[in-house]
C-alpha cells in the first residue's frame, strides 16, 4: 500500500521515461532478465514505449479514481445512511428502495451509458464510480445506526433538547466511523478493478493516459510473444487489490472490542 501511494504521488519523480514516448526500434523488447535493456527493465510495449513508466503513471490513474469515487461516493453513502436510520419511517423506506435499485444496477452498463453520454475522462469514470458506491456505504451505515439510535445516550441528548442535526453529528457519526474507516479501506480495492474494468473496456480514462486496464487490453494481441506487456498491469492490480483488501480485514478485527478481547 505504502509502495502504491508512493508511486501514485511521485509518479514524475520515478518515471525515467514519459508515459507516451514512443519509439519504433524498440517495440516489444522483453524485460531486463529475458535479454531486454537496462533502460527498460520490464520491457516496451507495440510502440515502444516503457511499460515500467506506464505502470508508474497508470498508479496515479488508479490512486486519483480510488480517493476522489470514495471522497464523493463514500461521503454521500455515508450521510444518507446517518439521516435514513435516524429518521426512520417513510424517509427511511425511500432513502433503502433508491439504494436497493442502485445496487441492482450494473456498474460497467452504467459507466458506459455516461461515457456516451458524458464522453470519455476521468471526471466519468469517477462520477459512475460515486453513483454506485454511496448505496453500498448508505446500507452499511444505516444498518449501524438503526442500533445505535435505540441506546440510552441518544434518548438522553433528545430529552435535553439535541437538534437532529446535533444527533446525527455528534452521537451517531463517531459511532458509525470505524465501521465507515473499514468500508473505506475494504472498498477502494473495488474501485480500482472497477476502473480497470472500464479502462480495458474502452469506457474509461482515454488514451493515451495509461491505466492498468487499458494496459492489459493492449496486450491482448500479444500474449504469445510478448507476455510482459499484460501481466505486469495485472500483477500490479493483484498485489495492489490483495493488499486493501487484507488491511480491510486488519482494521475490521482492530477496530471491534470483541475481536481485541479474543
Amino acid at each position: 500500500m505504502i509502495a502504491f501511494l508512493t508511486v501514485g504521488i511521485l509518479a514524475p519523480v520515478l518515471a525515467r521515461h514519459d508515459y507516451d514516448d514512443q519509439d519504433l526500434g524498440i517495440a516489444l523488447k522483453p524485460p531486463l532478465w529475458s535479454g531486454g535493456d537496462l533502460a527498460y527493465p520490464l520491457g516496451t510495449d507495440e510502440f515502444g514505449r516503457d511499460t515500467l513508466s506506464r505502470l508508474i503513471y497508470g498508479a496515479r490513474i488508479s490512486l486519483l479514481v480510488g480517493v476522489l469515487g470514495l471522497l464523493v461516493g463514500g461521503g454521500v453513502g455515508a450521510a444518507l445512511g446517518l439521516i435514513a436510520g435516524y429518521a426512520g419511517g417513510r424517509l427511511d423506506a425511500f432513502l433503502m428502495r433508491v439504494t436497493d435499485t442502485t445496487l441492482s444496477f450494473p456498474i460497467i452498463l452504467l459507466a458506459i451509458l455516461l461515457v456516451v453520454i458524458l464522453g470519455s475522462s476521468l471526471l466519468t469514470v469517477v462520477f459512475a464510480v460515486a453513483l454506485v458506491l454511496w448505496a453500498r456505504f448508505a446500507r452499511v451505515i444505516r444498518g449501524e445506526v438503526l442500533s445505535i439510535r435505540e441506546r440510552d445516550f441518544v434518548a438522553q441528548a433528545r430529552i435535553a433538547g439535541s437538534s437532529s442535526v446535533r444527533i446525527i453529528l455528534v452521537h451517531l457519526f463517531p459511532n458509525v466511523l470505524n465501521t465507515l474507516v473499514v468500508l473505506l479501506s475494504l472498498q477502494i480495492g473495488w474501485v480500482i478493478i472497477v476502473e480497470a474494468s472500464l479502462s480495458f473496456l474502452g469506457a474509461g480514462v482515454p488514451p493515451p493516459t495509461p491505466t492498468w486496464g487499458s494496459m492489459i487490453a493492449e496486450g491482448r494481441d500479444y500474449i504469445a510473444s510478448a507476455w510482459w506487456v499484460s501481466f505486469f498491469p495485472g500483477l500490479a492490480i493483484l498485489v495492489t487489490v490483495l493488499a486493501f483488501n487484507l488491511c480491510g480485514d486488519w482494521l475490521r478485527d482492530a477496530l471491534d472490542p470483541t475481536m481485541r478481547q479474543l
